[in-house]
């Protein structure tokens, strides 16, 4: 049990601070719809196809290369442009623009997206990210074995009664087993996002790849975009239309991204894909027809970030995410002043001498 409790002391400090960092932006990340101020950002979404078909083809023909438009949904009611240079725009549903900018440190919930998903450095900082949502579950796991020892003095509070190494630890170990249910949730659903080969057999879907396209690719080539909607639209009929992508190597399709009914996923899985230049449709991939893991691992997102569940799920989500911030930094403070009691001591010790 020694052993246990300095590897998770000393794992704990190593990663407490990183973990406080996803806890809190993730945490943020929750309400990044209603953090996100910008002019009719509350306005309800009517979905209208011509209106949709129209914005697309004015952005497309425009002189600024699009990357990807996400169309106005529930939560957020404008719709977000990313242009290929990085910057952006967020427009109302009639086509104004409301805000722009050249770059993502200007949009506080697209940089803290990116750091609470990718640690602002690609790839590394996803892989980082996932080792840290496995380090936390070990944290949890530990905790509640080491707190079993002291469960007679359970005494939940919300802040230590003081700020001594002592109170630190006795408040860390309950309030972490208060919440240990929501991390669990939150740590596991999170890592199992970045490393799915974790999941074995239950995450083990095979995805299906967009077909390639013979033609040269045109990007924003005027082109009328309303048969396209039209034709994917009809071919998911009561499908939500979520998000058009623009390839971004030759050979690759123009991708429709459309949500339908069943999905938990906000922007869905339901794909239609186009040849750039013509504007045919080349494919398409049902989530219906897929199998269970592909099901089970479309949920792992919305539940992390209660995407799904309401306004309870994401008051849960904040309480998980909050939870993370507390424990992961007071743990750094209340191991670092215990390292410099016992200095301290150490070094009085040989005055004495």
């Amino acid at each position: 049990m020694r052993t246990l409790s300095l590897l998770h002391r000393w794992i704990g400090a190593i990663g407490g601070l990183l973990l406080a960092m996803l806890g809190l932006t993730g945490t943020l990340l929750v309400w990044r719809d209603d953090l996100t101020f910008v002019a009719h950002a509350g306005d309800p979404v009517r979905p209208d196809l011509a209106t949709l078909a129209r914005i697309a083809t004015t952005l497309a023909e425009g002189s600024r290369p699009v990357d990807r438009i996400t169309f106005a949904g529930d939560g957020l009611g404008v719709h977000q442009v990313i242009f290929a240079d990085g910057g952006g725009a967020y427009l109302s549903q009639a086509g104004e623009t409301v805000a722009r900018w050249s770059s993502s440190w200007q949009r506080p919930e697209l940089w803290m997206f990116d750091l609470h998903h990718q640690l602002l450095i690609g790839d590394v900082g996803e892989a980082v990210t996932g080792v840290a949502g496995l380090i936390g579950l070990f944290l949890v796991v530990t905790g509640i074995i080491l707190w079993w020892r002291t469960r007679s003095r359970f005494q939940f509070r919300l802040w230590p009664t003081t700020m001594k190494p002592g109170a630190i630890v006795h408040h860390h170990r309950d309030m972490g087993v208060v919440t240990a249910p929501l991390l669990i949730v939150s740590l596991v659903t999170g890592a199992l996002m970045v490393f799915p080969v974790l999941g074995g057999p239950l995450l083990a879907e095979s995805r299906p790849r967009p077909p390639s396209v013979a033609s040269v690719q045109e990007r924003n080539a005027r082109a009328d975009l309303t048969p396209l909607l039209v034709r994917a639209a009809s071919m998911f009929p009561g499908a939500e239309l979520r998000r058009l992508q623009w390839p971004r190597k030759a050979g690759a399709p123009l991708v429709l991204r459309l949500r339908q009914s069943f999905e938990w996923t906000p922007n869905g899985r339901t794909f239609v894909y186009a040849d750039p230049s013509t504007l045919a449709i080349v494919g398409r991939a049902h989530p219906a027809t897929r199998d269970a893991a592909a099901s089970i691992r479309e949920k792992l997102y919305p539940v992390h970030a209660a995407k799904t569940g309401g306004i309870l799920w994401k008051l849960a989500m904040s309480v998980s995410g909050l939870a993370l911030a507390l424990l992961g930094s007071l743990a750094i403070y209340g191991f670092g002043r215990t390292q410099w009691n016992i200095g301290q001591a150490k070094r009085k010790k040989r005055r004495r001498r």
